[in-house]
């Protein structure tokens, strides 16, 4: 018996790359076709940029937690969240959840300590890359954090925004994101974290100047493991 997975969905494309890969990896744990149940509520992306745009992490909470309990309400067992930047309202939603949460930040540095990497290149939207999300995850593991400058920031967040979320996915997006990266890499990074559900789309360790840390798909793998184990709170 497995758990029932629950995802609070924010952007379409990412969200949907976890929930794939969920049932498709299912098989590698459970067996051919097998995957667990899994469940997913998402409101508009555009209650949740208005929020973002405000600065309003309570508003942000707020949206998660009603996903929460929709989701709590036909019987998922914990949550996770496919979408780095809004883990923002993590404090705000975790002592109010009416379940367990998986944090994203959480899963991808834990795997970075055990990969050995010590400097790490951050890239997301504006709105990640300015929190605390990732360097105090890192900080707590004795990591170093990095980010692009101002200029690649708001480019990358344009093409997040403007692209990535709307399933467009342009030659010219994956260039500059390289570009990115190797400028990363020059700085002293020796891996880069995809903190944005959606730039797994089209970067990854084929095409990336540094190793690449998936935060999606590795959200997606601990959420696995975990509805594999037996159920011990029932």
């Amino acid at each position: 018996m497995t758990q029932h997975i629950g995802i609070v969905g924010c952007s379409a494309e990412g969200a949907s790359l976890c929930y794939r890969t969920i049932c498709v990896e299912g098989a590698k744990i459970l067996g051919p076709h097998a995957h667990p149940e899994v469940s997913m509520h998402t409101p508009s992306l555009a209650d949740y940029v208005a929020c973002l745009d405000q600065d309003n992490i309570t508003g942000i909470g707020e949206l998660m937690l009603a996903s929460a309990e929709k989701l709590a309400r036909i019987g998922a067992d914990f949550l996770i969240c496919p979408d780095n930047t809004i883990h923002q309202a993590f404090a705000y939603v975790a002592p109010r959840s009416p379940l367990p949460w998986l944090h994203i930040a959480e899963v991808v540095v834990t795997e970075a300590a055990d990969r050995g990497f010590r400097r790490l290149g951050l890239i997301g939207t504006k709105w990640l890359v300015d929190s605390d999300i990732y360097p105090e995850k890192l900080a707590a593991f004795g990591l170093e954090c990095e980010r692009p400058d101002v200029v690649a920031c708001q480019e990358i967040n344009r093409i997040i925004m403007d692209e990535l979320v709307n399933g467009t996915f342009e030659p010219e997006a994956i260039a500059y994101l390289q570009q990115t990266i190797e400028r990363l890499k020059q700085a002293g990074c020796d891996a880069a974290i995809l903190g944005c559900t959606e730039i797994p789309l089209i970067i990854n360790d084929t095409n990336s100047p540094l190793p690449t840390l998936d935060s999606t798909r590795l959200l997606a793998q601990a959420a696995l493991r975990r509805a594999s184990e037996r159920l011990s709170d029932r």
